[in-house]
């Protein structure tokens, strides 16, 4: 993969997408196991990914997609979602590149911060958020639940 390559936004008929979910699939599967209730990336769909390039964005990196982010414009802010990176690429600064996509697309949106969820066992997750500029807001749990499952994060842009 070419660091250089630009950022890439995906069309709801882009033939990049079946390797987007399985970017998705491998870059989570270490989730399994740790994390209850087990992640949606066992329900997500090709006919999902599509209608998120048209309800929010979905981005990625590389050719073929070697990380990936979903972007969802809420009121107060953009939700990022779907952050995966290749298990072999981590830690060379991908994540924090579509970071900073996010960032600029925030402010082209007019909105005031990111936020994100992250899982409560994902530990090292909570860690590279933070460094990423993020910060704990508040909790959530899935329904069923009567402890918090995910820790809510947000950045200023």
């Amino acid at each position: 993969m070419d660091p250089a390559l630009p950022p890439v936004r995906h069309a709801p008929d882009d033939p990049a997408l079946p390797a987007l979910l399985r970017l998705i699939r491998d870059s989570f599967a270490y989730m399994d196991g740790r994390i209850d209730p087990p992640s949606s990336m066992h329900r997500l769909t090709l006919d999902e990914i599509a209608q998120h390039c048209t309800s929010g964005e979905v981005w990625s990196l590389g050719v073929p997609p070697v990380a990936c982010l979903f972007l969802t414009p809420k009121p107060d802010c953009l939700y990022l979602g779907k952050l995966a990176v290749r298990t072999d690429l981590r830690r060379q600064g991908l994540a924090a590149r579509l970071v900073a996509l996010a960032v600029e697309r925030a402010r082209a949106l007019g909105l005031p911060a990111l936020e994100l969820q992250t899982r409560v066992e994902l530990v090292e997750n909570h860690t590279t958020f933070a460094r990423l500029g993020f910060v704990r807001v508040g909790t959530t749990a899935h329904p069923g639940f009567d402890r918090p499952t995910s820790l809510t994060m947000r950045r200023k842009v």
